[in-house]
């Protein structure tokens, strides 16, 4: 059950994944927030067409901003919102963040990497295992990503 909070936060990271489809690309969004002070310290949506960056997910953007606006590249004890289960590459760098919550909507059974695929933060390999939470505003998530991919298939 999602408490209002993550519902709250993740109704943001869904206004930057509204943002990512009217731009034409992949709607998906990202926060990070400080829980000491329930401060936004960085917001993105995907950006990989517009940037010319495979690696321009919202999950990565909203760390790098993050870690500017802090100074620091760990990012410990931090939380992030994603309204999509995050790729190999971004649990990756979420782990190397050290963010200390990361909290999803919809599942990615094809290309997610927390419960799904490689389930990342279970390999023996994997440093900095934050706390996770799945399904916060799942449907509404998994709704856009649909309405997007359908209108683009036409």
């Amino acid at each position: 059950m999602s408490d209002s909070r993550d519902i709250r936060f993740m109704a943001l990271a869904l206004g930057q994944a509204q943002a990512a489809a009217a731009a034409g690309e992949a709607p998906i969004g990202a926060i990070i927030v400080d829980p000491a002070t329930d401060k936004v310290i960085g917001a993105a949506h995907n950006m990989p067409i517009a940037r010319h960056d495979p690696s321009a997910h919202a999950e990565i953007l909203a760390l790098r901003l993050a870690g500017e606006k802090l100074g620091n590249y760990r990012l410990t004890g931090l939380e992030m919102f994603v309204t999509l289960e995050p790729c190999a590459m971004c649990a990756g760098a979420i782990s190397h963040a050290r963010i200390g919550r990361l909290v999803y909507g919809a599942s990615d059974p094809k290309g997610g990497a927390i419960a799904h695929g490689p389930r990342f933060f279970d390999q023996s390999t994997c440093h900095w295992r934050p706390g996770v939470t799945g399904g916060v505003l799942a449907d509404e998530s998994a709704a856009l990503l649909k309405r997007f991919f359908r209108a683009r298939r036409g």
